[in-house]
């Protein structure tokens, strides 16, 4: 009996060493280097918990976009720190009424109910104000909630001034350009769609 114990005490000891020896050991199929991409890791995750607030020029992408002729085109709703439902329910009359953005000339004499809102300016300032990384980050800035605006969604929001005085123009009106591929016109506290008809 005694021998028995003491050979599986043998055998266990031998298995425990051998065990110890493999984990010393390399294992040609386990490498150091670090894994390929994987397609999840390639899509960038915009995790910006704020927006990046500083003036800089338009970026050519943003230009290439941003410059033409746009028609006002359907109302989104309105902007919930100030909810001008009460006087405008179906938003200002702004549909169907045109923008003019171009590097040397701006006009938003195209809001045409609105005496306010018509402004023109040569030679124009164009800045990106503030650059959001995602809905959440523009939401904390702005408290405006754009319909079908995606979480990792990037918004530009640019600022038109003239260039002798740095102020910006003296009208109610901004704009906000998501993802490069999409216009959003906000007025007072009402938030319009833009669409291109002419570049």
């Amino acid at each position: 009996m005694k021998k028995t114990i003491l050979a599986c005490m043998m055998i266990m000891l031998m298995l425990a060493s051998a065990c110890g020896n493999v984990e010393m050991t390399s294992n040609p199929n386990i490498s150091s280097e670090p894994k390929p991409a994987t397609d999840e890791s390639i899509i960038p995750k915009n995790t910006s918990e704020s927006c990046l607030v500083n003036r800089i020029n338009l970026d050519s992408e943003t230009e290439k976009y941003f410059y033409g002729t746009w028609k006002v085109e359907k109302l989104l709703g309105f902007a919930n720190s100030y909810n001008d439902a009460s006087e405008y329910p179906t938003g200002q009359k702004f549909i169907g009424d045109e923008i003019i953005i171009k590097k040397d000339f701006f006009s938003s004499k195209g809001l045409k109910n609105y005496k306010k809102y018509q402004y023109e300016l040569k030679n124009p300032l164009y800045e990106i104000t503030a650059t959001c990384y995602n809905s959440d980050s523009f939401y904390r800035l702005y408290k405006i909630d754009i319909p079908d605006l995606n979480i990792n969604d990037v918004v530009k929001a640019i600022d038109i001034s003239d260039p002798s005085t740095k102020s910006s123009i003296p009208v109610s009106v901004s704009f906000f350009v998501v993802n490069n591929d999409r216009l959003i016109l906000l007025s007072e506290a009402t938030i319009f769609e833009l669409k291109k008809i002419t570049d």
